[in-house]
C-alpha cells in the first residue's frame, strides 16, 4: 500500500489494482480457455487492458466503479497522447468485452461502456436485434415449466419496457401494477420513473404470479422474479440465460440484456415513439444520450429503403451524377 507524502496510507491505488492483479487475468483466462482465442489476439487484449489499468490506478478508481464519464476521460487521453482512430476504436473495444464479461462473471453493477461514442466512427451505434429474431428468443423458453415461464415472463418484460437487468432483477412485487400495465421503477442514483408495458408482457407476467412464482415461492420473497430455490434472480444468473435462449433462436451474434433494451428503443422509435417520451421510460437523464438512437433508426431505415426500393439505386446515381 503506497504512502502519500504526509506518511499517511493511500488506498485508493491498492484498491484500484484489483483490475490489474485479479480481475484482467480471470478475463484473459476466460478468453484463451473459454473463447479459444489465439495467443496473439489475448496478447493485443492484455495489451490495451493494461493500459487502462495502469489509468485506473494512477488515479485511485476501481474498475467496478468506473462511469461511462471516466471511460470518456479515458479514451480522450489516448487520442491526446496521439493514438490513432483506429488504436482508440480498439481500445474501447477492449473495455466492451471486458465489461461485458464483468457484468456477467465478476458481479460488476454497471456497464459504463453500454452508450459510449466510438473514436473511430465518431458514434456507437447500438446493435439491436431485428423483430422476427425478437419473436423467437421470446419463444425460446419452455413456458410449460414454472423455470421456463419466469424466463418467458422476464425476456417479454425486459422487451416491453426497456429495463436495465439491475433493474428487473431487482423488481418487487408491488412494483407491478398488471391492470393499469405500468412499472414503478427504481433506476440510477435511487430515481423512480414509471414505464408502461403491453399486453403481451401484461398475460405472461399474469400467467408467472399466478402459477411458476407460487411454486417458486419457498421464502415468501419480495422479489418478483425468483430463482429455483426461491431467492431472487441474480443479474449474473438472467446473462447466462439469455445468452443461452440467443443460442436456441439461432441469434449468432453474442446476445446480452443490454442488447434487448437496444432492440425495446430502436423498435419504438422506428413506430413513431416520441423522443422525450422514450428518455423518460429509458431512464436517461440527458436527452442526448438517447438521441443515440434516432441515429440507430435512421441508419436501419436507410438500409431497408435501399434494399427495397425500386428507384432507390436510380435516385442515388442521378444524386451522385
Amino acid at each position: 500500500m503506497r504512502r502519500s507524502r504526509s506518511g499517511a496510507r493511500d488506498s485508493k491505488p491498492a484498491a484500484a489494482s484489483r483490475f490489474l492483479d485479479r480481475e484482467l487475468p480471470t478475463y484473459l483466462d476466460h478468453l484463451a480457455v473459454e473463447r479459444g482465442l489465439a495467443a496473439a489476439s489475448v496478447a493485443a487484449y492484455r495489451t490495451d487492458l493494461e493500459a487502462f489499468g495502469r489509468h485506473l490506478r494512477e488515479r485511485g478508481l476501481e474498475a467496478a466503479a468506473a462511469t461511462r464519464a471516466d471511460l470518456g476521460r479515458y479514451l480522450s487521453a489516448l487520442r491526446a497522447r496521439g493514438l490513432t482512430a483506429r488504436s482508440a476504436s480498439r481500445a474501447l473495444s477492449a473495455l466492451r468485452g471486458f465489461y461485458g464479461f464483468a457484468a456477467a462473471h465478476l458481479a460488476f453493477r454497471d456497464d459504463p461502456t453500454a452508450e459510449l461514442v466510438n473514436p473511430k466512427t465518431g458514434l456507437a451505434l447500438p446493435k439491436s436485434l431485428a423483430e422476427d429474431e425478437v419473436e423467437a428468443l421470446l419463444q425460446s423458453p419452455d413456458a410449460t415449466t414454472p423455470l421456463g415461464l419466469r424466463d418467458r415472463a422476464m425476456l417479454e418484460l425486459l422487451y416491453a419496457s426497456g429495463l436495465r437487468v439491475s433493474e428487473i432483477v431487482g423488481l418487487p412485487c408491488d412494483a407491478v401494477d398488471l391492470e393499469a400495465g405500468i412499472l414503478r421503477v427504481r433506476g440510477k442514483g435511487g430515481k423512480e420513473r414509471l414505464v408502461p408495458f403491453g399486453k403481451s408482457a401484461a398475460r405472461w407476467l399474469a400467467r408467472y404470479v399466478e402459477t411458476a412464482r407460487t411454486a417458486l415461492d419457498r421464502r415468501r420473497s419480495p422479489h418478483l422474479f425468483l430463482s429455483a430455490r426461491g431467492a431472487g434472480m441474480t443479474r449474473q444468473r438472467f446473462w447466462q440465460l439469455i445468452e443461452g435462449y440467443g443460442r436456441a433462436a439461432g441469434i449468432r451474434t453474442r446476445l446480452t440484456p443490454h442488447r434487448l433494451r437496444h432492440s425495446f428503443a430502436t423498435h419504438l422509435l422506428e413506430h413513431g415513439a416520441d423522443l422525450r417520451a422514450l428518455q423518460m421510460m429509458l431512464g436517461h437523464a440527458d436527452i442526448a444520450t438517447t438521441q443515440v438512437y434516432t441515429q440507430v433508426s435512421r441508419s436501419r431505415l436507410q438500409r431497408v429503403y435501399d434494399a427495397y426500393h425500386p428507384r432507390a439505386r436510380a435516385s442515388r446515381g442521378k444524386m451522385r451524377g
